[in-house]
């Protein structure tokens, strides 16, 4: 009988068709959490018309998805450590997309809020759990790519909901967007078949028949009496003290400020920029269109960003894409041509929403396997108090009819403290060496 790490044995078996599934499997699933978010963006000028409502009410309409986003990380990455990841992405997947669904049928501000806050708590569970599964069957070499490319599903949802919404919304209103919903509840049962459960949660489980059936997929030399061991396993309970435990508390800290930061851009930008297009004189085809763009830079620099922290770390380049977003937020706001316009939207797309990716990929790194859902959770959800801020923030600088180019200046802030957060981040983490490394090749 041999002792396997089923840590090591991953990083030494080649990428096979078992990790692209689940790869196609949570990219799917980000696909709809994707969707689901940027939605609200493509119907907010529609409600505002429909619903008389200011600026501010707009915003905080936007903010209550996010507020149960907030919670659902918070609830559903410790549960999950508790209960499997399979069960907790399954568990969020069905209960944002039904939400969602009926967020269609509401007639009213407060029922829209009411479905959309219980659609959020789905979206902020989905989210680290499917991150901490893909980052535990990807192999370290490649841990940054995959995980960037799982998670460039969430932007293409959001290509999806501006590409409907100009079809749809023109001719038939807003409902239909979220009927829409209804159609991926199909993945469901697919999802429950195929999408395999966490490793190390069956081997702290005693659990040693299925770890070693579904690691006899990615490595056939597995043999029934061998014993899978995780050595991160041996770690802290799941508790928020441990995240701040073994030398990590100033790299928590400043991953907190920088999701916190990245996701106040992405839900700024992403409920308003459509609005603030229209009121700059563009047609609503063309505002709708800035949505595609921004998301299209968030696939392309999820991936691009991935790899390049495979290769040279995720931190160094996570500093490159906040200074990028920094500049082009800025930019905006200084009335550029139509061409410039949506090039500096896809740059600020790919340095924002692709960057958060990125710092989902740092926090799976940074944390041991025990405590790795729980800290995706409470990263993810201090980040959703930014993302609460973010449309309330801009509906409140909007309403003051502030000049364009103020506008902007204010909103790329975050950008720029996101970068001091990193910097601190990558100096302690170079101090800090009793922890493993972050990826690099």
């Amino acid at each position: 009988m041999r002792t396997i790490d089923v840590g090591q044995a991953m990083d030494q078996s080649p990428f096979g068709r078992f990790q692209w599934m689940v790869v196609a499997l949570c990219g799917a699933l980000l696909i709809v959490d994707g969707y689901d978010v940027f939605v609200a963006g493509t119907v907010l000028p529609t409600l505002i018309k429909e619903w008389g409502l200011t600026k501010p009410q707009a915003g905080a309409l936007q903010a209550w998805a996010l507020f149960g986003m907030m919670f659902g990380a918070l609830v559903f990455g410790p549960l999950a450590d508790r209960i499997g990841r399979k069960k907790g992405i399954a568990l969020s997947f069905a209960l944002f997309t039904t939400a969602t669904l009926l967020t269609g049928f509401a007639n009213t501000p407060t029922q829209f809020k009411i479905f959309r806050f219980i659609a959020g708590l789905g979206c902020g569970g989905l989210m680290p759990n499917a991150v901490a599964l893909m980052n535990e069957y990807a192999p370290k070499r490649l841990r940054g790519t995959m995980v960037a490319i799982m998670f460039s599903g969430y932007s293409i949802g959001g290509m999806v909901a501006a590409i409907l919404g100009i079809q749809l919304i023109p001719v038939w209103g807003w409902k239909p967007m979220f009927f829409i919903a209804a159609l991926p509840l199909a993945l469901l049962p697919l999802v429950l078949w195929k999408l395999p459960e966490s490793l190390g949660f069956l081997i702290r489980q005693g659990r040693q028949d299925e770890a070693r059936r579904l690691l006899a997929r990615i490595d056939p030399g597995v043999g029934a009496g061998d014993q899978l061991v995780f050595t991160d396993t041996k770690g802290a309970p799941a508790s928020v003290a441990a995240l701040f435990g073994h030398n990590r508390a100033t790299r928590t800290a400043m991953l907190w400020v920088s999701f916190f930061c990245c996701l106040l851009l992405v839900y700024l930008l992403s409920s308003w920029l459509p609005k603030v297009l229209q009121e700059a004189g563009y047609a609503e085809k063309a505002s709708l269109l800035s949505l595609f763009s921004l998301n299209f830079g968030g696939m392309i620099g999820a991936i691009t960003g991935g790899r390049l922290g495979d290769r040279f770390g995720l931190p160094k380049v996570v500093v490159a894409f906040f200074a990028a977003a920094a500049a082009s937020i800025a930019l905006i706001g200084f009335g550029p041509s139509p061409a410039v316009l949506f090039a500096l939207i896809f740059v600020a797309g790919a340095s924002t929403i692709g960057t958060q990716i990125l710092l989902y990929a740092s926090v799976a790194q940074l944390y041991d396997l025990s405590v790795r859902s729980t800290g995706l959770g409470w990263a993810s959800g201090v980040g959703r108090v930014g993302a609460i801020v973010g449309p309330t923030l801009g509906g409140f600088l909007l309403a003051r009819q502030l000049p364009l180019r103020d506008n902007f200046l204010i909103f790329a802030i975050p950008a720029v403290v996101s970068v001091a957060a990193m910097v601190v981040f990558t100096l302690a983490h170079r101090r800090d060496t009793t922890t493993r490394p972050l990826a690099a090749a």
